[in-house]
């Protein structure tokens, strides 16, 4: 089992209630639910989104919560990989159809209390299936709505003209406790083994100063988490704020590396592209 330091622990619960008050006010403070906050989204739909996010945190995490009234979710859920989370998203959207933004800002308030209030006792470092039967800790599963509310906050900001900061502290919590973590314990088939991998070992450093150095290691079609003194190819050195950004495809890579939110060195650097091919996150700003 993954230990979770008691420190992270807090964060991540104080994370989740300091996002969701600031989240619930830019979405009320919105002037136009309408807008479209990505390509195919508007605000109202974003944020409705959000709160998908946090039903299913809370069926993950609560026996007595009921299931959302998505046909087949439990199955679909454990057949969705990285590059079909989108096409489950629509689904789940097209089944969960109240866009009336003070109800699903309600609804989202009373479901963080709920999340908060039903792990207050929980041990942080126990495991829940995921998407793709992946193994997430309870405090992934908090750290991964934390991004969720940070990212999509961010497309409903910049289309409101409103400000939203995102602290890299908070931000830094999706790759410790969420990414990481879940490599550590079992991605299940969340990754797509289809795509084209690469022939040789690569192994990528991350570090921040608001995360845990580690070295992911992508050979022989698996990925894990190797030793911190373990030989890399690429290091990559970010803010995770805007890495979770880059990640997410809401700023490129480029822009990323223009503002030094992402630094790319090591021996062999360009090995970080066939790396990136296999191990990514869904892209649900549809630009």
């Amino acid at each position: 089992m993954t230990a979770v330091p008691h420190d992270r622990w807090m964060q991540a619960r104080a994370a989740v209630l300091d996002t969701g008050r600031r989240f619930d006010s830019l979405v009320g403070s919105a002037p136009d639910p309408a807008a479209m906050a990505t390509a195919e989204w508007s605000i109202a739909d974003s944020a409705a989104h959000v709160l998908s996010i946090a039903a299913l945190c809370l069926l993950l995490l609560d026996p007595d919560a009921p299931p959302p009234p998505v046909p087949g979710l439990r199955e679909l859920l454990s057949a969705t990989n990285v590059d079909t989370v989108a096409d489950t998203n629509s689904h789940v959207m097209r089944h969960l159809t109240e866009r009336d933004i003070g109800v699903v800002r309600r609804d989202m308030q009373a479901s963080i209390e709920r999340i908060l209030l039903v792990t207050r006792e929980a041990d942080p470092a126990s495991t829940v299936t995921w998407l793709g039967d992946a193994q997430v800790t309870v405090a992934g599963v908090l750290a991964h709505l934390v991004n969720e509310m940070l990212v999509h906050g961010w497309d409903i900001a910049r289309t409101a003209g409103l400000p939203w900061p995102m602290p890299d502290a908070d931000a830094g919590l999706f790759f410790d406790l969420f990414l990481v973590d879940m490599i550590r314990n079992s991605y299940g088939a969340l990754l797509n083994a289809a795509v084209r991998m690469p022939r040789h070992r690569i192994a990528v450093q991350f570090r921040s100063a608001h995360t845990t150095t580690a070295i992911l290691e992508l050979h022989q079609a698996r990925v894990k988490v190797v030793a911190a003194d373990d030989p890399y190819d690429v290091s990559l050195t970010f803010r995770p704020a805007r890495f979770n950004l880059m990640l997410f495809g809401r700023i490129s890579a480029l822009r990323a590396a223009a503002g030094r939110d992402v630094v790319v060195g090591g021996p062999r650097p360009w090995r970080l592209r066939a790396f990136l091919r296999v191990v990514h996150m869904p892209n649900n700003a549809r630009p």
